[in-house]
């Protein structure tokens, strides 16, 4: 059976058989399908600069750019003309002991602007894909250097790192994982850098980053430093509200994998890419890992890509002889996708969209706090246009929700209601409740005053609820 594709503007377009359909046959994911079975489906059908809308063209402002996404808005012609064009040359060809021009010429930009000698690009179809990579990469590596026990990863509490089986083993949320366990062995994990629910350091910053830093050193001790690989991290964990590194604990991280052999890799697929005002993380933070796992905002979604970008020197051993990396995904540094990654570099560097969020994240930041007055509000924190809100019950004792509240209030209340407030973002309690913001990097202060708003209205009716 053919059909033609269904336009909103058509006079026979029916919402509620398109939302029927979406029901009966689209699985949706990390979704509670049994949710639509009386109520529609949000679906969305169009997007413009900042905004998404409805099929009943309502307008809402997306404060989560799809998911981390969307860096230069949505409706940019010029990437998917970028699309087009390569589409109509080669639309696909596989990296499999052939190149193309357009990853070709995407690895090599993608080495020219990542930190330190990572000049090695693998490629995958997204972020999943590339951490699976990396941990891959990272034992082989030290097989072919005559250290065949390490094999062994740590990251850290309540981290997210994607649903394949190995990069699901490195997550650190249990709710994530236990219906697929077992899982790969060998993922062991540490605290995470959460300052707001570390009262035994008080308010010494730099004290509780060394102390989160030194629970690596000491996991890798206890587990042994001839079985570790890796050390994977977030450089903003996602996760749990948004954590930033605190001052020097990057490095000290990074001191403590050199004394170790064990390499760091740096998980930038939220950060990467202007989410923080830099092109990778590790710029904005000052350190060098070892390799660099990216995907999302590389081509602001208008295309699957996702890479893991590598050290030379962990690429020697298969620069030469007869080994090689056992490894790879069909549609990996697709020609597509590789093009519209290309196109938009360009326009991140023709508009200045890294500037641009390094000059307003002070008063997105300042705009946010001022939610600070509610009641319901504990913390906010984030870096760049990368924000978490964390939701108490008392701000005085940072006491948190009960599992029953947390249902009634993020999932039987809050997300709905902010989404019909006109703002999508997200509200999650994969560790203490929040709400969650990374809206597209063109936004500006009058994005961030309707952001405000609508928050503020949504949670003290929250509130006002409990």
């Amino acid at each position: 059976m053919t059909t033609t594709p269904i336009r909103t503007s058509d006079p026979a377009f029916d919402a509620s058989d398109l939302s029927k359909k979406a029901y009966e046959h689209l699985w949706m994911h990390f979704t509670r399908q049994s949710s639509y079975a009386t109520a529609p489906v949000p679906t969305i059908v169009r997007g413009e600069g900042a905004r998404i809308f409805d099929v009943h063209g309502k307008s809402y402002l997306d404060g989560l750019s799809g998911l981390f996404v969307v860096q230069a808005g949505h409706g940019r012609t010029e990437l998917a003309e970028a699309a087009y064009k390569q589409a109509s040359e080669l639309a696909f060809f596989p990296l499999w002991s052939y190149a193309h021009p357009a990853a070709i010429e995407l690895a090599d930009r993608l080495a020219d602007l990542a930190p330190g000698d990572l000049n090695k690009v693998f490629f995958t179809t997204g972020g999943g894909e590339a951490v699976e990579t990396a941990w891959k990469l990272a034992k082989q590596y030290f097989k072919l250097v005559g250290k065949p026990m390490k094999t062994k990863v740590i990251s850290r509490n309540i981290a997210y790192h994607g649903t394949p089986q190995g990069a699901l083993s490195i997550t650190g949320i249990p709710d994530a994982k236990k219906w697929f366990e077992p899982l790969v062995p060998g993922a062991h994990k540490v605290p995470n850098t959460n300052f707001y629910r570390a009262p035994e350091h008080g308010d010494d910053l730099e004290a509780f980053g060394r102390w989160a830093a030194d629970a690596i050193d000491q996991a890798i001790e206890y587990e042994g430093p001839d079985t570790v690989a890796c050390v994977f991290l977030e450089p903003v964990q996602n996760s749990g509200g948004c954590f930033p590194p605190p001052p020097g604990y990057l490095q000290r991280v990074r001191e403590i994998c050199d004394r170790h052999d064990v390499l760091l890799v740096s998980d930038e697929v939220i950060c990467a890419f202007g989410r923080l005002g830099t092109m990778f993380a590790a710029d904005k933070f000052g350190f060098v890992p070892d390799m660099i796992t990216c995907a999302k905002g590389m081509t602001s979604g208008y295309s699957p890509i996702g890479a893991c970008i590598v050290s030379d020197r962990i690429a020697a051993p298969f620069w030469s002889g007869t080994d090689y990396f056992p490894h790879g995904y069909t549609f990996g540094g697709h020609p597509v996708s590789a093009a519209v990654a290309m196109a938009n570099l360009d326009l991140f560097e023709r508009e200045g969209l890294n500037q641009h969020v390094l000059q307003n994240e002070g008063a997105f930041r300042a705009t946010l706090e001022k939610l600070l007055d509610l009641p319901i509000v504990g913390d906010v924190r984030g870096d760049g246009y990368f924000y978490g809100i964390e939701l108490v019950k008392d701000k005085t004792t940072k006491e948190t929700f009960d599992e029953d509240e947390s249902e009634r209030l993020l999932r039987g209340f809050l997300s709905k209601a902010l989404f019909e407030a006109g703002l999508y973002c997200r509200a999650d309690d994969r560790g203490d409740p929040v709400v969650q913001l990374a809206p597209p990097l063109i936004i500006g202060q009058s994005e961030f005053d309707e952001i405000e708003q609508i928050l503020r209205g949504v949670l003290t009716e929250a509130w006002n609820r409990l």
